[in-house]
């Protein structure tokens, strides 16, 4: 069964709080969203901490990483 986990994150570029859910199965993964406020392309990382927590990460299509 998949669990769907809600997580707040700032916008990159309009620095808006946005509500995300993210799929526990999308963990290692990568995957670009439109901002609901501004519409611009947020390309988020989905990854796994060393204590096996999900971590999400939100970036601009211009930041490196």
């Amino acid at each position: 069964m998949y669990q769907l986990e809600q997580r707040t994150i700032s916008c990159p570029y309009c620095g808006e709080a946005i509500d995300i859910l993210i799929d526990d199965e999308d963990m290692e993964q990568q995957y670009i969203e439109d901002c609901q406020i501004c519409c611009r392309p947020i390309t988020f990382i989905i990854a796994s901490s060393s204590r096996g927590e999900m971590t999400v990460s939100a970036h601009s299509e211009n930041d490196t990483y």
